[in-house]
């Protein structure tokens, strides 16, 4: 059962004023950096840019894959659709799906959604105190369908709430709150 980390950081953050890829903390921290950092517990990470994609690139490790959206203004769909669409031909049972504006969603987050994981015909995401979030993993069954329905900021919403996905509380260990604005 191999899962890989699926980074979707391509927005140009309209309302934040800024690519959020680009975005860094008052101390410095990167939020892509970060973000990377928080998917150490999947076996690969892949990461989908556009908005500023060059300057994104050089901040990441080489280590990380990167996938550019060549239709990232479409919105978080586009993304998603790219990402899914990349790892197709790759040996993965399931992708971790993650956003790069979720400050305190870190590795103890996803090493627990990622322990869920038995095959490809899994879907579960993190919940909050009951309130479904992100990062959510999408076993690769159901990638096809995603990409179908994955459109402009929805991402996999819709797939989601026609599908039994299983909840994972992760509530006592952050509060998944994406940041939209400075």
């Amino acid at each position: 059962m191999t899962v890989v980390g699926l980074l979707l950081a391509a927005g140009a953050g309209e309302r934040f004023g800024g690519p959020k890829a680009l975005a860094r903390d008052d101390d410095g921290t990167s939020w892509l950096l970060r973000s990377v950092q928080a998917l150490r517990p999947c076996a690969e990470i892949v990461v989908v840019l556009g908005a500023e994609a060059d300057r994104a690139a050089a901040l990441l490790p080489m280590s990380v894959s990167r996938i550019r959206a060549d239709d990232w203004a479409e919105g978080m769909g586009a993304s998603l659709r790219a990402g899914l669409q990349a790892l197709g031909p790759t040996g993965h049972d399931a992708a971790l799906v993650s956003l790069v504006d979720l400050p305190d969603v870190d590795a103890a987050v996803v090493a627990r959604l990622v322990g869920t994981a038995t095959g490809p015909g899994d879907l579960a995401r993190v919940a909050y105190d009951g309130t479904p979030g992100h990062p959510v993993l999408i076993g690769r069954d159901h990638w096809e369908g995603v990409v179908a329905t994955a459109t402009g900021d929805r991402g996999a919403r819709d797939y989601l709430a026609v599908h039994e996905v299983a909840l994972v509380e992760c509530g006592d260990l952050a509060t998944g709150v994406d940041v939209d604005t400075r």
